[in-house]
């Protein structure tokens, strides 16, 4: 109980900081065009990287964001905080932590991922092919003896690299707008890195896909889907992620997102699935 409290601290009183230093956002794009940022702090939806930057910055303008994220599941919970910066509408950099917990096991894992993005073509609003965006998400575990207990063939740090396409559609159901994103990741990872990298079945990279879509009800309210193919390098069934989110965007300043998220079989352990929240304030 102590633990659940003082990890509910930790993510509230984040929260708490977020809120409380939030700023006007820049003028550079519509309301809710930036997307949010996704569990490993790039830009994108919740699970997945979309090829959108984490900001409303426009082609002479710089902008800042921080998330708090928390994913809590039947026999897990994962907290995350994290802060991206945006340049010029061009490149993203961004660093969370992750913080695993494994409830009632009195263990947590701790892992830290610095990303960044490059867009190379297009607007996500108004360019007639989809914006497009490449990144890498660099991982390392700060607590390697779960990942080695389990199996990985490499405990401490491994690489991400994917591309992104994402568009936006003005109009495009019943007169609402909608956003989808595909994206292509080559990874090692297991559980995202929490796991290690690499194992007993497969050590080498894989192209796992992932994609997002939605719709925006209003300039403040969408609703959407997104699924995340998973590798099962450890052979204990890692499963495809998949959820469903609601967010409320009140202003370029802040964003919430409400999903219920189905993560399937984490480390053996089936019928992963629980509620994600998670809160995004421009700060710059």
């Amino acid at each position: 109980m102590t633990q659940k409290i003082s990890s509910m601290s930790y993510y509230l009183g984040f929260i708490f900081a977020l809120c409380s230093s939030l700023v006007s956002a820049q003028d550079g794009k519509l309301i809710g065009t930036a997307g949010l940022v996704q569990l490993e702090g790039s830009g994108g939806g919740g699970i997945v990287p979309w090829a959108t930057l984490a900001g409303y910055d426009s082609r002479d303008q710089i902008s800042v964001s921080a998330v708090a994220t928390q994913v809590d599941v039947d026999d897990y919970r994962l907290n995350v905080l994290g802060i991206s910066a945006s340049f010029y509408d061009r490149v993203e950099v961004s660093v969370a932590q992750h913080r695993f917990d494994l409830k009632g096991a009195g263990v947590d894992i701790k892992q830290n991922i610095y990303g960044v993005k490059y867009r190379v073509y297009g607007d996500v609003v108004y360019s007639d092919w989809p914006q497009i965006s490449v990144g890498a998400q660099h991982k390392v575990l700060e607590d390697e003896g779960i990942a080695s207990a389990v199996g990985a063939d490499k405990t401490g740090s491994g690489t991400d690299f994917y591309i992104a396409a994402t568009k936006v559609h003005l109009g495009a159901i019943a007169g609402y707008n909608a956003v989808w994103n595909l994206t292509a990741r080559a990874t090692k990872a297991n559980e995202m890195g929490l796991l290690g990298y690499g194992g007993i079945k497969n050590d080498n990279y894989e192209v796992m896909l992932e994609a997002s879509a939605g719709i925006l009800f209003s300039r403040h309210f969408a609703v959407g889907v997104e699924y995340r193919q998973k590798p099962d390098n450890l052979g204990l069934g890692e499963d495809d992620w998949k959820d469903l989110f609601v967010t409320y965007i009140p202003s370029k300043d802040f964003s919430i997102t409400l999903a219920w998220a189905d993560l399937g079989k984490i480390a053996g352990a089936d019928g992963q699935d629980g509620l994600y929240l998670s809160f995004n304030g421009q700060l710059w």
